[in-house]
């Protein structure tokens, strides 16, 4: 267990952001888990761009890398085009 102060701060800092990370991450999964399984072009096209904004926040936060980021908007752009 810390001792000092800043390692405890350290340790509540750490607890939170992963906290948050994971929920955006989750969030993330979802939308794109719903996009996927969406078979109305049209929705999918209203739904794309906020998909699109969620992977870039997870990928300019660190939380997913740049080109997972880029793979997973890709293949949903093609899945949407396939439509």
């Amino acid at each position: 267990m810390a001792h000092h102060l800043s390692a405890k701060k350290r340790i509540r800092q750490s607890e939170k952001r992963t906290a948050e990370n994971k929920y955006f991450q989750k969030t993330t999964r979802n939308a794109v888990k719903k996009l996927r399984k969406t078979t109305d072009k049209k929705t999918a096209v209203a739904d794309m761009p906020e998909v699109f904004s969620l992977l870039d926040n997870l990928a300019k936060k660190k939380i997913i890398h740049k080109n997972k980021a880029a793979n997973l908007k890709s293949k949903l752009a093609k899945h949407v085009n396939s439509l």
